[in-house]
């Protein structure tokens, strides 16, 4: 924010009629919402911005010690911005009351003193553009990491065997998150067996192919084992054509055929155990 002084001058302006201001401001406000968000809330917030205004008025060297301000107006456009509303209907709930006070010029304020106003208005209305710009960046960021979450689901088969089934393409921070949520689930269930089934993944290159290694080496260091299904023909073809190489990692074609083998090396481990 710039280092314009405040117009000291606005104070008995604002001072002179503080309910007049702030119903006029609110009517701007509230019609330009549309009415999904009730008249009193809108009043209510703008209400507090008035208040902090006249203080920091009263205090203000320059418009950077508008602290409060500041802050009543971050938490503002990050509530709009969670309502879904556009940058334009939040940068309204600043830039209206320049109109409210420029209705005001006469005696009481002379056209030097709105100038001034004006300055400060658009100053707050660019902190408030870019309060509302870091808020959305941070709520895509969520709603991104939640559609991850959503889109990687790790179900139980059985008793100690659980399953991740993929879909779509799986990218570098997409197997990060089946690997956070396979290990989890592995405490969770106390499971000894995962099945990795990328059956809805479309293709697999040597980048995937080094997720699906570093998810399996996850997987054993806790324990676990964890079998690869899914292996299509054209899959197969791919991996071979590469070079990719799994190892002594178990493959099935399905993930049914992935549960028996799954199933029967239980068995033949709870058998070693028992005899």
């Amino acid at each position: 924010m710039s280092q314009t002084h405040s117009p000291q001058g606005l104070v008995p302006v604002l001072a002179g009629d503080p309910e007049g201001i702030v119903d006029e401001w609110t009517a701007i406000v509230a019609d330009s919402l549309r009415g999904r968000v009730s008249r009193a809330e809108v009043r209510s917030e703008l209400a507090d911005l008035y208040r902090a205004l006249r203080a920091g008025l009263d205090d203000a060297v320059d418009t950077a010690s508008f602290g409060e301000l500041r802050a009543l107006l971050s938490e503002l456009s990050r509530a709009r911005a969670i309502q879904g509303f556009s940058p334009r209907e939040t940068a309204v709930s600043v830039f209206a009351l320049k109109q409210v006070v420029s209705r005001r010029i006469g005696d009481d304020l002379p056209l030097s003193g709105f100038l001034e106003f004006s300055e400060l208005i658009d100053d707050l209305g660019l902190q408030t553009f870019e309060a509302y710009s870091q808020a959305r960046e941070q709520i895509i960021a969520e709603q991104a990491e939640q559609l991850l979450e959503l889109s990687t689901p790790v179900v139980r088969l059985w008793d100690g065997i659980i399953a991740v089934p993929l879909v779509g393409t799986l990218d570098s921070a997409r197997a990060q998150t089946v690997m956070e949520q396979l290990l989890e689930a592995l405490t969770t269930y106390d499971a000894d067996y995962a099945i990795i089934d990328i059956t809805g993944v479309p293709a697999v290159d040597t980048q995937v192919a080094q997720h699906l290694l570093k998810t399996v080496m996850a997987a054993r260091l806790m324990g676990a084992e964890a079998i690869i299904s899914g292996i299509r023909p054209q899959i197969a073809q791919t991996i071979v054509a590469l070079g990719i190489e799994f190892g002594d990692i178990a493959t099935k074609a399905s993930l049914a055929d992935a549960l028996s083998l799954a199933l029967r090396r239980q068995d033949a481990a709870r058998a070693a155990s028992g005899a």
